[in-house]
């Protein structure tokens, strides 16, 4: 495995830490990443996205649905109440889970719901005003040069 210092990168940049630890994270993480429970990843609109994960066998109450530090953690623990059952084949897995999901910046989880053994959570890009682009007005000359000549007069 190849191992990457960004040593450099923390030295020479301002606020380019969270793309640097991101990708130390990524690179850093075992390759064999846990395969349950399965989910997709759609995107909705230019700032809407939705996760859906596969959770049959499990109710409203044993679904955890958290944001915590820019990260969204979903997990589940079945109560063990089958104990009297005896199966012949368990092909459906209720096995505990816990998923992370590491969220971009503005981005807020709006909404879960679960049904049909399927668990949507609704996210949406929410960037402030202050952070959207904007047109900026451009002054003719002639203003500018009435304002330039009107205070060489008044000094002078």
């Amino acid at each position: 495995m190849r191992n990457f210092d960004f040593a450099p990168l923390y030295r020479s940049t301002v606020g380019f830490d969270q793309i640097a630890s991101l990708m130390d994270r990524v690179l850093t993480a075992e390759t064999s990443q846990p395969s349950y429970p399965p989910y997709n990843i759609e995107k909705l609109e230019d700032d809407a996205y939705r996760i859906s994960i596969a959770v049959a066998g499990f109710s409203e109450a044993d679904l955890s649905v958290e944001v915590r530090e820019k990260s969204l953690i979903v997990s589940a623990r079945k109560a063990d109440e089958d104990t009297d059952k005896t199966y012949l084949h368990r092909g459906i897995a209720t096995r505990a889970f816990e998923r992370r999901f590491h969220l971009a910046d503005h981005v807020v989880v709006t909404g879960a719901a679960h049904a049909d053994g399927m668990l949507h959570i609704e996210m949406e890009r929410q960037v402030p005003d202050a952070l959207k682009p904007r047109q900026i007005q451009i002054a003719s000359d002639a203003a500018r040069i009435g304002k330039d000549v009107v205070d060489a007069k008044s000094v002078n």
